[in-house]
């Protein structure tokens, strides 16, 4: 897979580009490329919000009937959770609704708040 994002020539902040799955249980790999956080002031939510829209993209292009996604930039990157979690639901349910066939989209949290902040805004959304 390294030699394959190699080969992407680079990816720019809130792109995203695909590779094949190579040994991993998913077939395709979207590597999506979130912004760091500087305070909220530089463009964040945008480039935050352009990585869902452009994964989703990807989706469609390759014919993916599935996509799970990790919350994007709120690790090391420093987005702050609590603001990333609306911004992610509202990108991809603007996504679903405008141009994207996936028929399931998962939020993977690795925490059980992230998790809970993920459930709060799709219920927000969808209210």
């Amino acid at each position: 897979m390294l030699a394959a994002c190699r080969k992407l020539g680079g990816c720019a902040t809130g792109d995203a580009k695909i590779t094949l799955g190579y040994d991993l249980p998913a077939r395709h790999v979207i590597h999506a490329v979130g912004p760091v956080w500087h305070g909220g002031r530089s463009g964040e939510d945008e480039a935050l919000a352009s990585c869902y829209r452009r994964a989703l993209q990807l989706c469609r292009q390759h014919g993916l009937a599935s996509i799970a996604f990790s919350a994007i930039s709120t690790g090391v990157y420093g987005f702050p959770p609590e603001r990333a979690a609306p911004i992610a639901v509202a990108a991809c349910i603007d996504a679903l609704r405008t141009a994207a066939p996936v028929d399931r989209v998962v939020f993977c949290c690795f925490s059980e708040p992230s998790a809970a902040l993920h459930r709060a805004a799709l219920a927000a959304a969808l209210d």
